[in-house]
Order: C-alpha cells, then structure tokens, then sequence
C-alpha cells in the first residue's frame, strides 16, 4: 500500500500545482466522505471545492512538507502558497498573498482516497486576506 498511498499523495500535489481539478478522477473515490465543514462528500463536491479554491489563489503552489503512511491511513503536511486575486472562501479578492497550512488524513479504500479529515489555519489565512483582524497577544507591544 505504501507506493500505492504515496501516489495518491502525490496526484493530490500534482492536482494542486497543475491546475486541474478533474484530477480528482484519478486519486478521490466517487463516494468520498469529508469531514470538512466547507467541503461536502462526494468527488463531484471536491472538484468544485479545488476548482473554487484555484479561482480564488490562481497562481497558488503546495509543497508536501511531510508525509507517513500506516495500514490504510495517509498522513500529510502541505503548505499552499498563492496571491488572492479571486473570490476564496466567500471573500472578495484582496491581493494579498496568503500561506495556508494543512495537515490531512485520507483513509485509502480500493486504491483511492474515500475518506478525509484535516485542520488548516484558517484564521490566519482570513487574517492575512484582511477578513479578520489580526491578533495582538499578551506579548504584543501596546
């Protein structure tokens, strides 16, 4: 499983950095569960979630900072780095670049990715986007 799962992996990147969200074909089963709030299950739901995500950052890039496979379990930590000069997430473009960070579980059933969990930091991107305004900590000069 392990060549298997990292091809997976991989075709998620290639997917991402390409461009070309009907790639999802080649790595998310039809009825994938994702336990994401702003992603429904199924594939048709992820590809227009990538398609809406690559409008939003069209000149975005990931780079797979890490990644381990167990049983029928991948793990990875990618980082998405792009310029928001589109509608993301509901927000209207800013210009600002944004760093996205996420670390993504993928259950493999038949070859492909039939179930996801992950956590992004979210609250940073809508910070960096301008939508929220950024924290100032107790450490923060006044």
């Amino acid at each position: 499983m392990t060549t298997s799962a990292h091809r997976l992996a991989d075709l998620f990147v290639e997917m991402i950095n390409s461009h070309d969200p009907d790639l999802v074909d080649r790595f998310v089963a039809e009825d994938y569960i994702n336990h994401n709030a702003v992603v429904p299950d199924g594939r048709e739901a992820n590809r227009s979630f990538w398609t809406a995500f690559l409008t939003g950052l069209p000149d975005a890039r990931v780079t797979m900072e890490d990644l381990v496979v167990s049983g029928d379990r991948v793990v990875g930590r990618f980082t998405y780095r792009g310029t928001h000069t589109g509608d993301l997430l509901g927000i209207p473009a800013s210009g600002a670049t944004v760093e996205m960070r996420s670390i993504d579980i993928w259950r493999v059933r038949d070859g492909m990715f039939a179930e996801h969990w992950d956590e992004l930091n979210l609250m940073e991107v809508f910070q960096q986007v301008g939508a929220l305004p950024p924290l100032t900590g107790m450490n923060a000069p006044a």
